[in-house]
């Protein structure tokens, strides 16, 4: 019986390669984060606090993407990592998904409890804050778009600050309604909208990390099709026990046993498998087994 393995690691961590571009971001969102706390305790609004509170999950999730992605690319000394740090990021995420349900459910709780309530709301500050905030959201939106398409870890702090967007999006509107109204209520109302919105977008996160920790096939990527281009491959039989998922961003991983016709030489259908997998599915770590037709015992597991 022989096995093989697809040793065609990724060049260059997904996360780690956006590392500069998340450091910039967490100062910009930090050194603001404490401006607008301070002005939204001083204005009374509540669209200004919710806000100041999703600059601070802001804060935490770009500071632990920092720490994933320098777990992530730190090689490992124990032995007892097989596949390395990478799922650090996704943890990170999950961690993203869970701050942005907090801040969410703590803004919607505080606006649906203000309904009917009188309250002294300042909209000057809003104004003035909520366009620094959008100003210096749309700066980290730029510095992390082009990493949010590669890294989990990435797009999990791209998706707060689009979230943080549209909460300054919000309070400028809250502002300029209260201005014009003189009705308190508006200040509610936007709260209300901003903390569905980074629900929403908080379970969207939540679904792709939870799909990777639940280890199942990658996203665009059809496990009934890879099988049929393996078993296709000259000098292939049959294919069975084939798993797929993800690593991390940008690391999909492969196992799967190939049953060789008679006279087949395992060299090269190893050397095709793994080209196939890496070329046409993105599979860049495959761990191939090998084995000869009247190979039997493969099917005494049950799982």
């Amino acid at each position: 019986m022989g096995t093989g393995h697809g040793h065609g690691h990724v060049q260059g961590h997904a996360g780690g390669r956006h590392r500069r571009r998340l450091a910039l971001s967490f100062v910009l969102i930090g050194a603001f984060f404490v401006v607008e706390l301070g002005y939204g305790l001083v204005s009374g609004s509540l669209a200004l606090l919710s806000d100041a509170g999703h600059m601070a999950a802001d804060v935490v999730t770009l500071g632990a993407a920092l720490v994933a992605t320098k777990i992530a690319t730190r090689p490992d000394t124990t032995g007892r990592r097989s596949y390395g740090s990478y799922r650090a990021e996704v943890f990170a995420s999950l961690l993203a998904v869970v701050l942005m349900l907090g801040v969410a459910v703590y803004v919607v709780v505080e606006a649906v409890g203000r309904i009917g309530q009188t309250a002294e709301v300042s909209s000057g500050p809003m104004l003035v804050v909520g366009a620094i905030g959008l100003l210096v959201n749309l700066v980290a939106l730029l510095l992390l778009r082009s990493g949010a398409g590669e890294s989990l870890n990435v797009r999990g702090a791209y998706l707060e600050v689009v979230a943080d967007t549209a909460g300054s999006v919000g309070v400028i509107i809250a502002g300029w309604l209260v201005a014009a109204t003189g009705q308190v209520l508006w200040d509610t109302v936007v709260a209300l909208a901003i903390g569905v919105f980074v629900a929403v977008r908080a379970l969207s996160l939540g679904r792709q990390v939870f799909a990777v920790l639940g280890q199942h096939v990658p996203e665009g990527m059809d496990a009934a099709a890879v099988a049929a281009d393996l078993a296709a491959i000259d000098g292939v039989r049959d294919v069975h026990d084939l798993h797929l998922w993800t690593l991390t961003s940008g690391m999909n991983v492969a196992t799967a046993h190939l049953v060789a016709t008679d006279f087949a030489d395992g060299h090269a259908v190893l050397d095709r498998a793994r080209h196939l997998l890496r070329t046409r599915h993105g599979v860049e770590h495959a761990t191939l087994q090998i084995e000869p037709a009247d190979h039997r015992g493969c099917d005494e597991l049950g799982w």
